[in-house]
Protein backbone atom coordinates (compact mmCIF):
# COMPACT_ATOMS: atom_id res chain seq x y z
CA UNK A 1 0.00 0.00 0.00
CA UNK A 2 2.82 2.52 0.57
CA UNK A 3 4.39 1.69 -2.55
CA UNK A 4 0.62 2.36 -4.17
CA UNK A 5 0.80 5.63 -2.08
CA UNK A 6 4.48 6.47 -2.87
CA UNK A 7 3.62 6.01 -6.91
CA UNK A 8 0.66 8.29 -6.75
CA UNK A 9 2.33 11.14 -4.70
CA UNK A 10 5.20 10.96 -7.37
CA UNK A 11 2.50 11.46 -10.27
CA UNK A 12 0.92 14.52 -8.60
CA UNK A 13 4.08 15.69 -7.86
CA UNK A 14 5.84 15.00 -11.43
CA UNK A 15 1.89 16.49 -13.27
CA UNK A 16 1.92 19.80 -10.39
CA UNK A 17 5.99 20.51 -11.88
CA UNK A 18 4.44 19.94 -15.64
CA UNK A 19 1.41 22.67 -14.54
CA UNK A 20 4.44 24.80 -13.02
CA UNK A 21 6.47 25.08 -15.57
CA UNK A 22 4.04 26.48 -17.61
CA UNK A 23 3.54 29.35 -15.02
CA UNK A 24 5.27 32.25 -14.42
CA UNK A 25 7.25 32.94 -11.22
CA UNK A 26 4.41 35.63 -10.28
CA UNK A 27 1.47 33.45 -11.27
CA UNK A 28 3.33 30.13 -9.59
CA UNK A 29 2.82 32.22 -6.65
CA UNK A 30 -0.98 32.43 -6.10
CA UNK A 31 -2.04 29.92 -4.27
CA UNK A 32 -5.52 29.64 -4.25
CA UNK A 33 -7.79 30.27 -6.96
CA UNK A 34 -10.44 33.15 -6.94
CA UNK A 35 -14.05 33.36 -8.71
CA UNK A 36 -12.68 35.29 -11.65
CA UNK A 37 -10.01 32.70 -12.58
CA UNK A 38 -12.92 30.00 -12.24
CA UNK A 39 -15.04 31.94 -14.11
CA UNK A 40 -12.42 32.10 -16.82
CA UNK A 41 -11.76 28.89 -17.27
CA UNK A 42 -15.58 28.34 -17.40
CA UNK A 43 -16.02 31.20 -19.94
CA UNK A 44 -13.24 29.66 -22.04
CA UNK A 45 -14.68 26.10 -21.90
CA UNK A 46 -17.73 27.16 -22.72
CA UNK A 47 -16.65 27.61 -25.99
CA UNK A 48 -15.13 24.02 -26.72
CA UNK A 49 -16.92 21.52 -28.41
CA UNK A 50 -17.40 19.39 -24.96
CA UNK A 51 -17.15 22.41 -22.17
CA UNK A 52 -18.40 19.89 -19.00
CA UNK A 53 -15.48 18.13 -19.79
CA UNK A 54 -13.12 20.90 -19.70
CA UNK A 55 -14.07 22.47 -16.91
CA UNK A 56 -14.51 19.12 -14.35
CA UNK A 57 -10.42 19.07 -15.95
CA UNK A 58 -9.31 22.19 -15.72
CA UNK A 59 -11.18 23.88 -12.94
CA UNK A 60 -8.91 21.73 -10.31
CA UNK A 61 -6.35 23.65 -12.09
CA UNK A 62 -7.75 27.47 -11.21
CA UNK A 63 -5.10 28.66 -9.04
CA UNK A 64 -2.76 27.99 -11.34
CA UNK A 65 -4.06 29.05 -14.41
CA UNK A 66 -5.31 32.23 -13.03
CA UNK A 67 -6.63 34.04 -16.28
CA UNK A 68 -4.05 33.48 -18.33
CA UNK A 69 -5.05 32.25 -22.00
CA UNK A 70 -1.67 30.75 -22.61
CA UNK A 71 -1.88 28.75 -19.11
CA UNK A 72 -4.84 27.26 -19.82
CA UNK A 73 -3.77 25.95 -23.24
CA UNK A 74 -0.41 24.62 -21.45
CA UNK A 75 -2.77 23.25 -18.38
CA UNK A 76 -4.99 21.56 -21.07
CA UNK A 77 -2.02 20.27 -23.02
CA UNK A 78 -0.78 19.13 -19.22
CA UNK A 79 -4.18 17.09 -18.17
CA UNK A 80 -4.26 15.31 -22.00
CA UNK A 81 -0.64 14.24 -21.65
CA UNK A 82 -1.49 12.86 -18.44
CA UNK A 83 -4.29 10.63 -19.73
CA UNK A 84 -2.57 10.24 -22.75
CA UNK A 85 0.17 8.14 -20.67
CA UNK A 86 -2.91 6.73 -18.56
CA UNK A 87 -4.81 5.31 -21.43
CA UNK A 88 -1.38 4.14 -22.97
CA UNK A 89 -0.31 1.63 -19.78
CA UNK A 90 -4.27 0.30 -19.38
CA UNK A 91 -3.81 -0.24 -23.44
CA UNK A 92 -0.50 -2.30 -22.19
CA UNK A 93 -1.76 -4.08 -19.39
CA UNK A 94 -4.75 -4.89 -21.48
CA UNK A 95 -2.75 -6.20 -24.69
CA UNK A 96 -1.30 -8.81 -22.12
CA UNK A 97 -4.63 -10.68 -21.44
CA UNK A 98 -5.30 -13.69 -22.97
CA UNK A 99 -7.96 -15.00 -24.55
CA UNK A 100 -7.60 -11.50 -27.37
CA UNK A 101 -8.65 -12.30 -30.67
CA UNK A 102 -5.72 -11.90 -33.80
CA UNK A 103 -7.40 -8.97 -34.72
CA UNK A 104 -7.96 -7.52 -31.36
CA UNK A 105 -4.28 -8.49 -30.67
CA UNK A 106 -3.15 -6.61 -34.08
CA UNK A 107 -5.30 -3.62 -33.50
CA UNK A 108 -3.97 -2.89 -29.81
CA UNK A 109 -0.49 -2.90 -31.03
CA UNK A 110 -1.28 -0.07 -33.62
CA UNK A 111 -2.89 1.31 -30.83
CA UNK A 112 0.09 1.59 -28.67
CA UNK A 113 2.14 2.47 -31.22
CA UNK A 114 -0.37 5.39 -32.12
CA UNK A 115 -0.51 6.42 -28.17
CA UNK A 116 3.32 6.70 -28.23
CA UNK A 117 3.00 8.74 -30.78
CA UNK A 118 0.63 10.83 -29.53
CA UNK A 119 2.19 11.59 -26.00
CA UNK A 120 5.01 12.68 -27.56
CA UNK A 121 3.41 14.99 -29.59
CA UNK A 122 1.66 16.28 -26.64
CA UNK A 123 5.43 16.52 -24.84
CA UNK A 124 7.02 18.59 -27.84
CA UNK A 125 3.65 20.59 -27.51
CA UNK A 126 4.26 21.72 -24.18
CA UNK A 127 7.62 22.48 -24.47
CA UNK A 128 7.57 24.80 -27.42
CA UNK A 129 4.98 27.04 -25.11
CA UNK A 130 6.87 26.96 -22.44
CA UNK A 131 8.49 30.21 -23.32
CA UNK A 132 7.65 31.30 -26.96
CA UNK A 133 9.48 34.16 -26.64
CA UNK A 134 13.04 31.79 -27.76
CA UNK A 135 11.10 32.51 -31.54
CA UNK A 136 8.85 33.75 -33.27
CA UNK A 137 5.35 33.42 -32.09
CA UNK A 138 3.55 32.51 -35.05
CA UNK A 139 5.84 29.85 -35.83
CA UNK A 140 5.45 28.38 -32.38
CA UNK A 141 1.60 28.08 -32.41
CA UNK A 142 1.67 26.44 -35.94
CA UNK A 143 3.97 23.67 -34.31
CA UNK A 144 1.61 23.16 -31.55
CA UNK A 145 -1.57 23.77 -33.63
CA UNK A 146 0.30 20.98 -35.99
CA UNK A 147 1.23 18.37 -33.37
CA UNK A 148 -2.08 18.96 -31.32
CA UNK A 149 -3.82 17.80 -34.34
CA UNK A 150 -1.71 14.86 -35.04
CA UNK A 151 -2.41 13.31 -31.75
CA UNK A 152 -6.19 13.53 -32.61
CA UNK A 153 -5.79 11.69 -35.44
CA UNK A 154 -3.50 9.19 -33.90
CA UNK A 155 -6.24 8.77 -31.67
CA UNK A 156 -8.94 8.46 -34.46
CA UNK A 157 -6.80 6.22 -36.22
CA UNK A 158 -6.56 3.84 -33.07
CA UNK A 159 -10.35 3.92 -32.75
CA UNK A 160 -10.61 3.14 -36.62
CA UNK A 161 -8.72 -0.08 -36.33
CA UNK A 162 -11.61 -1.91 -34.07
CA UNK A 163 -14.47 -0.65 -36.48
CA UNK A 164 -16.39 -3.60 -37.90
CA UNK A 165 -18.81 -6.23 -36.53
CA UNK A 166 -16.44 -8.72 -36.22
CA UNK A 167 -14.25 -6.71 -33.65
CA UNK A 168 -17.28 -6.39 -31.42
CA UNK A 169 -16.98 -7.20 -27.88
CA UNK A 170 -15.54 -6.22 -24.24
CA UNK A 171 -11.97 -4.75 -25.63
CA UNK A 172 -13.60 -2.82 -28.35
CA UNK A 173 -15.84 -1.42 -26.07
CA UNK A 174 -13.10 -0.67 -23.35
CA UNK A 175 -10.80 0.83 -25.82
CA UNK A 176 -13.17 2.70 -27.75
CA UNK A 177 -14.75 4.37 -24.14
CA UNK A 178 -10.46 5.18 -23.19
CA UNK A 179 -10.10 6.59 -26.01
CA UNK A 180 -13.10 8.91 -26.68
CA UNK A 181 -12.44 10.34 -23.35
CA UNK A 182 -9.23 10.92 -24.69
CA UNK A 183 -9.97 12.25 -28.00
CA UNK A 184 -12.45 14.62 -26.47
CA UNK A 185 -9.72 15.98 -24.32
CA UNK A 186 -7.28 16.70 -27.24
CA UNK A 187 -10.24 18.40 -29.27
CA UNK A 188 -10.49 20.59 -26.50
CA UNK A 189 -7.04 21.55 -25.70
CA UNK A 190 -6.56 22.07 -29.44
CA UNK A 191 -9.40 24.15 -29.49
CA UNK A 192 -7.79 26.57 -26.20
CA UNK A 193 -4.55 26.44 -28.03
CA UNK A 194 -6.76 27.98 -31.19
CA UNK A 195 -7.93 30.70 -29.05
CA UNK A 196 -4.94 31.16 -27.39
CA UNK A 197 -3.40 31.78 -30.52
CA UNK A 198 -6.29 34.42 -32.09
CA UNK A 199 -5.29 36.62 -29.56
CA UNK A 200 -2.15 37.57 -31.28
CA UNK A 201 -3.80 37.49 -34.64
Amino acid sequence: MATSEAKNFATIMLFSLAIASCTSPSSALRDLPDENSTDFIRTSCSKTTYPKLCFSSLSSHAAAIQMSPKLLACTALNVTLKNARSVSVLMVNLSRSQGLKPREAAAMQDCMELLGDAVDEFRRSIAEMKDPKERDFELMISDVQTWASAALTDEDTCSDGFAGKEMDGKVKTVVRAWIVTLSHLTSNALALINAYASLHG
